[in-house]
C-alpha cells in the first residue's frame, strides 16, 4: 500500500507577497510516496495574486481556479469538486509548513484508519513580539489562532482542530458534507469559525479527531496585527463566533430585551467601570483587557440578534447537499 494521497486546498484573497513567500515554503516540502497536489481558489483577489500562483506551475501541483461569492467558505466549497487525493489539507495562505508536514499527516491517517479528521500543530510566526501589554491582556492563541502549548499526539477535541492545519478524508466530502457560507472571513464583518462549524458537526455525527503533535506549521502574525484597532475588532469576532457555537449548544432560550441577553448588560457595565479605573490608574494591560472584554460583549450582542432574525437560515445543515452538485465554471487551471 502506497498511502494516503493529500491535496492541500486553500482559499486566498489579496494576500500575493505573502502567498509568494507560502508556495515557495511548498517548494522544499517532502513528498508522501503517493504524491500531492494543491488547489488554490482566487476569492476575488485585485492585487497580484493570479500572477504570483501562475509563476510557480512549473514548480508545483497546482489547480488554479476563481470564486467571486465573498467569503472563505464558498471559496472552499467551489475548490471541493477539484479535489483529486483523499486525504484534504486545509490550510490558509499565511501558514508556512514544515518540510515533512504532508508526510506526518499522511502518516497519521494510514495508521488512524477509524479516524476521519486530523489536526496538526500551528504556532506563531511574529513578525514583531508581541509586548507585554498584549500579553497579559489578551488570549493570544485565540486572537492569533494558534495552538497553546501543551497538546500532544492522540485523540483530540473539536476545539483542537484549527483550520490552518487540519486534514479530512476526501470521502466525508464525496457524502455531501460542504461548509457553512453563512460564517467564516469574508470582507465585511463576519462571524469566525470557518472549518471550526464543520468539524464540530463532523464530530456531532460520530467522526473521531487524530492530534498530529509532529504536523507543523507556523501562522505568520504582521505587525499590524499587533495594534489596537485590529485587536478590538478580532475581539468583536470572537463574541460572534462564541455566541454562535454557543447556540448550537443552548438548550433553553435566555432571558432577552431587544434581542440581547440580559446578562450581556450586566457584563457590559461591570467591564465599563473596570476600564475606568484602568484609565485612572494608568494600567495599560487592565485597559486593554476591559476593552477587549467589551468588544467581546458587543460581537455575542451583535450576533445574537442576528441569530434572532435569521437563525434558522444561518444554523441550517450544510451536511447534506447533492453531493453530485458542480460550479458551472470552476475558472482556469493552471497546470
Amino acid at each position: 500500500m502506497i498511502g494516503s494521497h493529500p491535496t492541500i486546498l486553500m482559499a486566498t484573497r489579496n494576500r500575493a507577497a505573502t502567498l509568494e513567500s507560502v508556495l515557495d515554503a511548498y517548494c522544499r516540502l517532502e513528498s508522501p510516496p503517493a504524491g500531492w497536489d494543491l488547489v488554490i481558489v482566487d476569492n476575488g483577489s485585485t492585487d497580484r495574486t493570479a500572477e504570483v500562483v501562475r509563476s510557480f506551475r512549473d514548480r508545483l501541483p497546482i489547480t488554479f481556479c476563481f470564486e467571486s461569492t465573498p467569503g472563505k467558505n464558498a471559496a472552499l466549497n467551489t475548490g471541493l469538486p477539484l479535489v483529486t487525493g483523499d486525504l484534504i489539507v486545509f490550510t490558509d495562505d499565511d501558514i508556512f509548513p514544515k518540510t515533512d508536514w504532508l508526510i506526518r499527516l499522511c502518516e497519521a491517517a494510514d495508521e488512524r484508519e477509524s479516524y476521519s479528521i486530523f489536526a496538526g500543530i500551528i504556532a506563531p510566526r511574529w513578525e514583531a513580539a508581541p509586548s507585554s501589554v498584549i500579553r497579559q491582556a489578551i488570549p493570544l492563541a485565540i486572537a492569533y489562532a494558534f495552538h497553546p502549548q501543551g497538546l500532544s499526539e492522540g485523540p483530540a477535541r473539536p476545539n483542537n482542530a484549527l483550520g490552518g492545519n487540519v486534514a479530512i478524508r476526501a470521502e466525508i466530502f464525496h457524502r455531501g458534507y460542504r461548509f457553512n457560507t453563512s460564517i467564516g472571513p469574508r470582507p465585511t464583518s463576519y462571524t469566525m469559525g470557518s472549518e471550526a462549524e464543520l468539524i464540530r458537526r463532523l464530530a456531532r455525527d460520530g467522526e473521531r479527531i487524530w492530534c498530529c503533535e509532529r504536523a507543523n506549521v507556523e501562522h505568520l502574525i504582521p505587525r499590524s496585527n499587533l495594534e489596537t484597532s485590529w485587536i478590538l475588532e478580532r475581539a468583536v469576532r470572537w463574541g460572534r463566533c462564541r455566541c454562535f457555537f454557543d447556540s448550537l449548544d443552548a438548550q433553553q432560550t435566555q432571558p432577552s430585551w431587544l434581542g440581547i441577553p440580559r446578562w450581556i448588560f450586566r457584563a457590559a457595565v461591570g467591564q465599563a467601570a473596570t476600564a475606568t479605573r484602568a484609565a485612572l490608574s494608568g494600567n495599560a494591560a487592565m485597559l486593554l483587557h476591559a476593552r477587549w472584554r467589551l468588544r467581546f460583549l458587543k460581537g455575542v450582542a451583535y450576533e445574537a440578534r442576528q441569530l434572532r432574525r435569521t437563525g434558522p437560515r444561518r444554523m441550517r445543515s450544510f451536511a447534506k447537499p447533492d453531493a453530485t452538485a458542480r460550479p458551472s465554471e470552476v475558472g482556469n487551471k493552471v497546470s
